[in-house]
């Protein structure tokens, strides 16, 4: 499993019929990939990974620490999260121009997982301060980034 998560100020997804709209102010948006084979495990591991990693300035109530550095999560802050599902992350564009997906897992096994996800982060910081995309739809995904701050984190295997 893999996550791309940026530090927003800002960050909203909305379908591309316009049907369905959600946004967050300040906290983190993940770009969640869901490979072939992961499990259960990585869904635990990876929420609680994103949801405790410190990538927002500050410490006991200051702006920032002494040596400007990153101290506080998302759930230390009181933000709020935004997670796309987004199985590109698995695209491999080793060979030739166009990529390829095998990678990524199927939907049957991508959406119970995808959910699980969605569940523990909600467990993790409140289910109001978590606020989704829909898996397969076409998205326009909006950020504002904030430093910009970009982390890659992978699933550990249990």
């Amino acid at each position: 499993m893999r996550a791309v998560l940026q530090r927003v100020s800002k960050a909203s997804v909305t379908i591309e019929d316009r049907s369905y709209h959600s946004e967050i102010e300040k906290g983190i948006l993940i770009l969640l990939g869901i490979k072939t084979g992961d499990t259960a495990s990585d869904v635990e591991y990876l929420a609680d990974k994103c949801t405790n990693l410190r990538i927002f300035p500050g410490r006991d109530g200051l702006p920032e620490d002494e040596q400007n550095k990153m101290n506080r999560s998302v759930k230390d802050i009181n933000g709020e999260v935004l997670i796309i599902s987004q199985f590109t992350l698995y695209g491999d564009a080793s060979k030739g121009n166009r990529p390829g997906f095998t990678e990524a897992a199927k939907p049957e096994e991508a959406i119970p997982l995808y959910e699980s996800f969605i569940n523990r982060v909600k467990e993790n910081i409140g289910k109001e301060k978590v606020k989704t995309g829909i898996f397969g739809a076409m998205m326009d995904v909006q950020s504002i980034n904030y430093g910009p701050v970009t982390i890659i984190v992978e699933s550990k295997k249990i």
